[in-house]
Protein backbone atom coordinates (compact mmCIF):
# COMPACT_ATOMS: atom_id res chain seq x y z
CA UNK A 1 0.00 0.00 0.00
CA UNK A 2 1.36 3.48 -0.41
CA UNK A 3 2.87 5.63 1.77
CA UNK A 4 1.07 8.74 1.17
CA UNK A 5 -1.68 9.67 3.97
CA UNK A 6 -5.13 8.61 3.21
CA UNK A 7 -6.06 12.28 3.42
CA UNK A 8 -3.83 13.51 0.84
CA UNK A 9 -4.61 10.63 -1.62
CA UNK A 10 -5.99 11.27 -4.87
CA UNK A 11 -9.68 9.84 -5.20
CA UNK A 12 -10.88 7.60 -8.74
CA UNK A 13 -14.07 9.21 -10.47
CA UNK A 14 -15.67 6.03 -8.95
CA UNK A 15 -15.28 7.31 -5.12
CA UNK A 16 -18.84 8.26 -4.07
CA UNK A 17 -20.06 5.14 -5.44
CA UNK A 18 -17.44 3.21 -3.18
CA UNK A 19 -18.45 5.15 -0.44
CA UNK A 20 -22.11 4.49 -0.73
CA UNK A 21 -21.22 0.61 -1.30
CA UNK A 22 -20.11 0.60 2.30
CA UNK A 23 -16.40 -0.31 0.96
CA UNK A 24 -13.20 0.08 3.36
CA UNK A 25 -10.79 2.15 1.90
CA UNK A 26 -6.99 1.91 1.54
CA UNK A 27 -4.47 4.24 -0.27
CA UNK A 28 -3.03 2.09 -3.25
CA UNK A 29 -0.45 3.83 -5.42
CA UNK A 30 -1.50 7.71 -4.09
CA UNK A 31 -4.75 6.83 -4.81
CA UNK A 32 -8.06 5.82 -2.28
CA UNK A 33 -9.25 2.88 -3.39
CA UNK A 34 -11.86 -0.06 -2.05
CA UNK A 35 -9.85 -2.66 -0.79
CA UNK A 36 -13.27 -5.06 -0.12
CA UNK A 37 -16.80 -4.46 0.07
CA UNK A 38 -18.85 -5.57 2.93
CA UNK A 39 -19.29 -9.05 1.45
CA UNK A 40 -15.64 -9.56 2.41
CA UNK A 41 -12.68 -10.25 0.02
CA UNK A 42 -13.14 -14.34 -0.21
CA UNK A 43 -16.83 -13.90 -1.24
CA UNK A 44 -15.68 -10.95 -3.85
CA UNK A 45 -13.06 -13.40 -5.09
CA UNK A 46 -15.37 -16.49 -5.25
CA UNK A 47 -17.94 -14.48 -6.98
CA UNK A 48 -15.83 -13.20 -9.96
CA UNK A 49 -14.19 -16.81 -10.62
CA UNK A 50 -18.42 -18.21 -10.63
CA UNK A 51 -19.95 -14.91 -11.88
CA UNK A 52 -18.69 -11.65 -12.67
CA UNK A 53 -17.59 -8.71 -10.72
CA UNK A 54 -16.80 -4.79 -11.27
CA UNK A 55 -13.56 -3.77 -10.18
CA UNK A 56 -12.54 -0.27 -10.15
CA UNK A 57 -9.40 0.57 -12.16
CA UNK A 58 -9.46 4.00 -12.56
CA UNK A 59 -6.28 4.44 -10.77
CA UNK A 60 -4.45 3.09 -13.58
CA UNK A 61 -2.37 5.24 -16.15
CA UNK A 62 -4.26 5.88 -20.01
CA UNK A 63 -1.32 7.32 -22.49
CA UNK A 64 -2.21 8.21 -26.12
CA UNK A 65 1.30 7.67 -28.30
CA UNK A 66 -0.20 9.16 -31.93
CA UNK A 67 1.15 10.25 -35.23
CA UNK A 68 2.65 8.29 -38.54
CA UNK A 69 5.66 6.63 -37.08
CA UNK A 70 3.90 5.93 -33.46
CA UNK A 71 4.41 2.17 -34.25
CA UNK A 72 8.30 2.39 -35.12
CA UNK A 73 8.84 4.32 -32.09
CA UNK A 74 7.17 2.51 -29.65
CA UNK A 75 9.16 -0.63 -30.84
CA UNK A 76 12.17 1.23 -29.91
CA UNK A 77 11.37 1.26 -26.14
CA UNK A 78 9.05 -2.16 -26.28
CA UNK A 79 10.17 -5.48 -27.37
CA UNK A 80 6.91 -6.62 -29.08
CA UNK A 81 5.80 -6.27 -32.81
CA UNK A 82 4.14 -3.41 -33.24
CA UNK A 83 4.26 -2.38 -36.24
CA UNK A 84 2.30 -5.28 -37.25
CA UNK A 85 -0.29 -5.29 -34.35
CA UNK A 86 -3.90 -5.47 -36.17
CA UNK A 87 -6.11 -2.56 -35.99
CA UNK A 88 -8.60 -3.27 -32.56
CA UNK A 89 -5.72 -5.73 -31.20
CA UNK A 90 -3.91 -5.32 -27.59
CA UNK A 91 -0.54 -6.61 -26.45
CA UNK A 92 1.26 -6.95 -23.45
CA UNK A 93 5.03 -5.50 -23.14
CA UNK A 94 7.94 -4.83 -20.79
CA UNK A 95 9.08 -0.79 -20.83
CA UNK A 96 12.53 -1.56 -20.23
CA UNK A 97 15.43 0.26 -19.02
CA UNK A 98 18.88 0.03 -20.49
CA UNK A 99 20.29 -2.69 -18.17
CA UNK A 100 17.11 -4.66 -19.45
CA UNK A 101 15.57 -4.19 -16.45
CA UNK A 102 11.68 -4.33 -16.06
CA UNK A 103 10.71 -0.31 -15.68
CA UNK A 104 6.50 -1.20 -15.58
CA UNK A 105 4.35 -4.02 -17.54
CA UNK A 106 1.72 -2.33 -19.79
CA UNK A 107 -1.10 -3.29 -22.55
CA UNK A 108 -0.52 -1.48 -25.98
CA UNK A 109 -3.82 -0.89 -28.11
CA UNK A 110 -3.94 -0.38 -31.64
CA UNK A 111 -6.81 2.14 -31.88
CA UNK A 112 -8.53 3.85 -35.29
CA UNK A 113 -5.73 6.83 -35.00
CA UNK A 114 -3.58 5.72 -32.03
CA UNK A 115 -1.81 3.66 -29.54
CA UNK A 116 -3.45 3.28 -26.13
CA UNK A 117 -0.92 2.10 -23.44
CA UNK A 118 -2.56 0.98 -19.95
CA UNK A 119 0.21 1.47 -17.79
CA UNK A 120 0.51 0.83 -13.46
CA UNK A 121 -0.45 3.61 -11.43
CA UNK A 122 2.76 3.84 -9.59
CA UNK A 123 4.76 4.00 -13.23
CA UNK A 124 2.26 6.10 -15.25
CA UNK A 125 4.50 9.32 -14.41
CA UNK A 126 7.47 7.97 -14.76
CA UNK A 127 6.67 6.10 -17.91
CA UNK A 128 5.42 9.15 -19.73
CA UNK A 129 8.59 11.06 -18.90
CA UNK A 130 10.86 8.23 -19.82
CA UNK A 131 8.57 7.79 -23.18
CA UNK A 132 8.92 11.82 -23.56
CA UNK A 133 12.61 11.38 -23.00
CA UNK A 134 13.24 8.66 -25.67
CA UNK A 135 10.52 9.02 -27.95
CA UNK A 136 8.76 12.16 -28.29
CA UNK A 137 11.01 13.48 -31.10
CA UNK A 138 9.04 10.64 -33.02
CA UNK A 139 5.13 11.17 -31.90
CA UNK A 140 2.71 12.65 -29.53
CA UNK A 141 2.27 11.36 -26.02
CA UNK A 142 -0.06 12.23 -24.11
CA UNK A 143 -1.71 11.75 -20.55
CA UNK A 144 -5.45 10.99 -20.58
CA UNK A 145 -6.14 12.44 -17.31
CA UNK A 146 -10.21 12.45 -18.21
CA UNK A 147 -10.27 8.99 -18.87
CA UNK A 148 -11.63 6.50 -15.75
CA UNK A 149 -11.40 2.52 -16.07
CA UNK A 150 -13.29 -0.40 -15.00
CA UNK A 151 -12.80 -3.85 -15.37
CA UNK A 152 -15.44 -6.71 -15.51
CA UNK A 153 -14.55 -10.33 -15.03
CA UNK A 154 -15.88 -13.52 -14.63
CA UNK A 155 -17.49 -16.43 -16.60
CA UNK A 156 -21.06 -14.36 -17.24
CA UNK A 157 -18.89 -10.73 -18.00
CA UNK A 158 -19.65 -11.70 -21.44
CA UNK A 159 -23.48 -12.13 -21.16
CA UNK A 160 -23.35 -8.80 -18.82
CA UNK A 161 -22.13 -6.62 -21.33
CA UNK A 162 -23.87 -7.68 -24.79
CA UNK A 163 -27.12 -6.41 -23.23
CA UNK A 164 -25.50 -2.97 -23.50
CA UNK A 165 -22.75 -3.48 -26.22
CA UNK A 166 -24.20 -6.45 -28.40
CA UNK A 167 -21.48 -6.83 -30.50
CA UNK A 168 -18.76 -7.17 -27.59
CA UNK A 169 -19.88 -10.79 -28.39
CA UNK A 170 -17.33 -11.27 -31.65
CA UNK A 171 -14.12 -10.42 -29.54
CA UNK A 172 -11.87 -12.95 -28.97
CA UNK A 173 -8.93 -12.66 -25.88
CA UNK A 174 -7.06 -9.31 -26.43
CA UNK A 175 -9.41 -7.75 -29.26
CA UNK A 176 -10.95 -4.39 -28.62
CA UNK A 177 -13.25 -2.12 -29.97
CA UNK A 178 -14.87 1.41 -29.64
CA UNK A 179 -18.35 2.04 -28.17
CA UNK A 180 -20.38 4.44 -27.27
CA UNK A 181 -22.21 5.22 -24.05
CA UNK A 182 -24.63 7.79 -23.17
CA UNK A 183 -23.12 10.30 -25.91
CA UNK A 184 -19.80 9.58 -24.47
CA UNK A 185 -17.19 7.12 -26.47
CA UNK A 186 -15.12 4.93 -24.98
CA UNK A 187 -13.05 1.75 -25.67
CA UNK A 188 -13.59 -1.60 -24.50
CA UNK A 189 -10.86 -4.66 -24.89
CA UNK A 190 -11.50 -8.23 -23.45
CA UNK A 191 -9.14 -8.85 -21.30
CA UNK A 192 -8.39 -8.54 -17.46
CA UNK A 193 -5.71 -9.16 -14.97
CA UNK A 194 -8.04 -12.22 -12.94
CA UNK A 195 -7.52 -14.75 -15.64
CA UNK A 196 -11.35 -15.53 -16.16
CA UNK A 197 -12.91 -14.18 -19.53
CA UNK A 198 -13.80 -10.24 -18.94
CA UNK A 199 -13.46 -7.07 -20.25
CA UNK A 200 -11.68 -3.54 -19.62
CA UNK A 201 -14.04 -0.53 -20.20
CA UNK A 202 -12.27 2.96 -21.10
CA UNK A 203 -14.61 5.85 -20.38
CA UNK A 204 -14.66 10.02 -20.07
CA UNK A 205 -14.29 10.10 -15.72
CA UNK A 206 -17.48 11.94 -16.71
CA UNK A 207 -19.04 8.62 -17.62
CA UNK A 208 -17.73 6.14 -15.76
CA UNK A 209 -20.16 6.00 -12.71
CA UNK A 210 -23.14 5.56 -14.92
CA UNK A 211 -21.50 3.03 -16.42
CA UNK A 212 -20.59 1.43 -13.09
CA UNK A 213 -24.25 1.91 -11.83
CA UNK A 214 -25.37 0.40 -14.59
CA UNK A 215 -23.31 -2.69 -14.57
CA UNK A 216 -24.19 -3.38 -11.19
CA UNK A 217 -28.20 -3.58 -11.76
CA UNK A 218 -27.22 -6.14 -13.71
CA UNK A 219 -27.88 -9.81 -12.47
CA UNK A 220 -25.02 -11.74 -10.63
CA UNK A 221 -22.58 -8.14 -10.91
CA UNK A 222 -20.94 -7.80 -7.56
CA UNK A 223 -18.49 -5.30 -7.09
CA UNK A 224 -14.92 -6.53 -5.69
CA UNK A 225 -12.00 -4.51 -4.64
CA UNK A 226 -8.23 -4.56 -4.11
CA UNK A 227 -8.06 -7.68 -2.46
CA UNK A 228 -9.91 -9.96 -4.45
CA UNK A 229 -7.78 -8.45 -7.38
CA UNK A 230 -4.77 -9.86 -6.19
CA UNK A 231 -5.52 -13.20 -4.98
CA UNK A 232 -7.45 -13.83 -8.66
CA UNK A 233 -4.27 -12.97 -10.26
CA UNK A 234 -1.53 -14.49 -8.09
CA UNK A 235 -4.54 -17.77 -8.12
CA UNK A 236 -3.36 -16.69 -12.48
CA UNK A 237 0.04 -16.80 -11.76
CA UNK A 238 0.53 -12.74 -13.12
CA UNK A 239 3.61 -10.75 -12.10
CA UNK A 240 2.20 -7.34 -10.05
CA UNK A 241 4.77 -4.78 -10.78
CA UNK A 242 6.78 -3.75 -7.72
CA UNK A 243 6.40 -6.92 -5.80
CA UNK A 244 7.21 -9.80 -8.76
CA UNK A 245 9.32 -7.69 -10.87
CA UNK A 246 10.41 -4.25 -10.78
CA UNK A 247 13.63 -2.48 -12.62
CA UNK A 248 16.31 -4.71 -10.80
CA UNK A 249 14.65 -7.81 -12.50
CA UNK A 250 15.11 -8.40 -16.43
CA UNK A 251 12.07 -10.76 -18.44
CA UNK A 252 14.02 -13.50 -18.29
CA UNK A 253 13.98 -14.03 -14.71
CA UNK A 254 10.95 -12.68 -14.31
CA UNK A 255 9.64 -15.62 -16.41
CA UNK A 256 8.14 -13.07 -19.01
CA UNK A 257 10.51 -14.08 -21.97
CA UNK A 258 7.32 -15.50 -23.80
CA UNK A 259 6.02 -11.53 -23.90
CA UNK A 260 9.40 -10.92 -26.70
CA UNK A 261 8.20 -12.33 -30.37
CA UNK A 262 10.32 -14.14 -32.78
CA UNK A 263 10.22 -11.28 -35.03
CA UNK A 264 12.18 -8.99 -32.36
CA UNK A 265 14.95 -11.84 -31.00
CA UNK A 266 18.17 -12.70 -32.69
CA UNK A 267 17.50 -13.73 -36.60
CA UNK A 268 14.10 -12.06 -36.51
CA UNK A 269 12.84 -9.87 -39.42
CA UNK A 270 13.77 -6.84 -36.65
CA UNK A 271 15.60 -8.24 -34.17
CA UNK A 272 16.68 -6.11 -31.24
CA UNK A 273 16.37 -2.47 -31.46
CA UNK A 274 14.70 -1.74 -28.61
CA UNK A 275 16.13 -0.53 -25.00
CA UNK A 276 18.10 -3.11 -23.46
CA UNK A 277 18.28 -5.96 -25.79
CA UNK A 278 21.66 -6.61 -25.88
CA UNK A 279 21.02 -7.75 -21.74
CA UNK A 280 18.24 -9.52 -22.47
CA UNK A 281 18.23 -11.03 -25.54
CA UNK A 282 21.10 -13.74 -24.68
CA UNK A 283 19.31 -14.36 -21.19
CA UNK A 284 16.08 -15.67 -22.83
CA UNK A 285 17.81 -17.26 -25.83
CA UNK A 286 19.73 -18.96 -23.11
CA UNK A 287 23.44 -17.99 -23.71
CA UNK A 288 23.98 -15.64 -20.76
CA UNK A 289 23.14 -16.86 -17.19
CA UNK A 290 20.06 -15.61 -15.50
CA UNK A 291 20.74 -15.89 -12.00
CA UNK A 292 17.75 -15.94 -9.99
CA UNK A 293 14.26 -17.04 -11.70
CA UNK A 294 10.47 -16.45 -10.98
CA UNK A 295 8.44 -19.88 -9.67
CA UNK A 296 5.18 -20.95 -8.29
CA UNK A 297 5.17 -22.43 -4.25
CA UNK A 298 2.86 -24.77 -2.97
CA UNK A 299 2.55 -24.57 0.54
CA UNK A 300 2.34 -28.50 2.00
CA UNK A 301 1.08 -27.17 4.82
CA UNK A 302 -2.25 -24.85 5.94
CA UNK A 303 0.27 -21.89 6.82
CA UNK A 304 -0.16 -18.48 4.97
CA UNK A 305 3.32 -17.65 3.51
CA UNK A 306 3.54 -14.05 2.73
CA UNK A 307 5.63 -11.43 0.46
CA UNK A 308 9.45 -10.99 1.83
CA UNK A 309 9.49 -14.53 3.34
CA UNK A 310 13.22 -15.97 3.19
CA UNK A 311 13.19 -19.02 1.21
CA UNK A 312 15.68 -22.14 2.28
CA UNK A 313 16.36 -25.36 0.70
CA UNK A 314 15.61 -28.11 3.09
CA UNK A 315 19.06 -28.25 4.52
CA UNK A 316 18.88 -24.37 5.59
CA UNK A 317 21.04 -22.82 3.18
CA UNK A 318 18.85 -19.28 2.18
CA UNK A 319 18.02 -18.94 -1.56
CA UNK A 320 15.32 -16.64 -2.52
CA UNK A 321 12.46 -14.70 -1.32
CA UNK A 322 8.10 -14.81 -2.15
CA UNK A 323 7.37 -11.72 -3.45
CA UNK A 324 3.55 -12.43 -3.69
CA UNK A 325 1.99 -14.80 -1.34
CA UNK A 326 -1.65 -16.02 0.00
CA UNK A 327 -4.12 -18.69 0.70
CA UNK A 328 -5.52 -19.21 -2.04
CA UNK A 329 -9.63 -19.22 -2.00
CA UNK A 330 -10.15 -21.40 -4.94
CA UNK A 331 -7.61 -24.25 -3.81
CA UNK A 332 -8.17 -23.42 -0.42
CA UNK A 333 -4.47 -23.85 0.55
CA UNK A 334 -1.44 -21.38 0.39
CA UNK A 335 0.42 -20.77 -2.68
CA UNK A 336 3.43 -18.13 -3.41
CA UNK A 337 5.37 -16.52 -6.13
CA UNK A 338 9.21 -16.23 -5.54
CA UNK A 339 12.73 -15.90 -7.03
CA UNK A 340 15.13 -18.87 -6.72
CA UNK A 341 17.82 -20.36 -8.51
CA UNK A 342 17.19 -21.65 -12.02
CA UNK A 343 18.81 -25.00 -10.49
CA UNK A 344 15.70 -25.29 -8.04
CA UNK A 345 13.00 -24.42 -9.83
CA UNK A 346 11.67 -27.73 -11.76
CA UNK A 347 8.12 -29.40 -10.24
CA UNK A 348 8.37 -31.00 -7.06
CA UNK A 349 11.32 -29.44 -5.89
CA UNK A 350 10.98 -29.05 -1.81
CA UNK A 351 12.16 -25.66 -0.14
CA UNK A 352 11.28 -24.80 3.01
CA UNK A 353 9.76 -21.03 3.48
CA UNK A 354 10.89 -19.42 7.00
CA UNK A 355 7.67 -18.11 8.74
CA UNK A 356 8.35 -16.46 11.87
CA UNK A 357 11.62 -18.47 12.38
CA UNK A 358 10.12 -21.88 11.12
CA UNK A 359 9.96 -24.01 8.15
CA UNK A 360 7.32 -24.55 6.06
CA UNK A 361 7.28 -27.16 3.65
CA UNK A 362 7.04 -26.15 0.40
CA UNK A 363 6.91 -27.59 -3.30
CA UNK A 364 7.66 -25.68 -6.76
CA UNK A 365 4.66 -25.95 -9.36
CA UNK A 366 3.72 -24.97 -12.37
CA UNK A 367 1.85 -22.09 -13.03
CA UNK A 368 -0.79 -20.84 -12.98
CA UNK A 369 -2.22 -22.14 -10.19
CA UNK A 370 -5.66 -21.98 -11.36
CA UNK A 371 -6.31 -22.49 -15.20
CA UNK A 372 -7.43 -19.58 -16.80
CA UNK A 373 -10.39 -19.34 -18.93
CA UNK A 374 -9.96 -16.30 -21.50
CA UNK A 375 -12.25 -16.32 -24.62
CA UNK A 376 -9.70 -17.83 -27.04
CA UNK A 377 -11.83 -17.42 -30.06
Amino acid sequence: MSSVPETEALQTPLHALHVELGARMVCFANYLLPVQYPQGLVAEHRHTREHVSLFDVSHMGQIRVSGTNAAAALEQVLPINVIDLPLNRQRYALLLAEDGGILDDLMVVHRDEDYLLIVNAACKHADLQWLQSHIENACQLHMLHDMGLVALQGPQAGTVLQQLVPDTGTLAFMQGMPFDFEGARGYITRSGYTGEDGFEIALPASHIENFARWALQQPHVRPAGLGARNTLRLEAGLCLYGCDMDACTTPAQAALGWSIPKIRRSGGQRAGGFMGAEVVLPQIEESAPVGQVRAGLRALERVPVRDGTALHLPDGEAVGIVTSGSLSPSLNYPIAMGYLPKAHTAPGTRIDAMVRGKPVAMEVVPLPFVETRYRKN
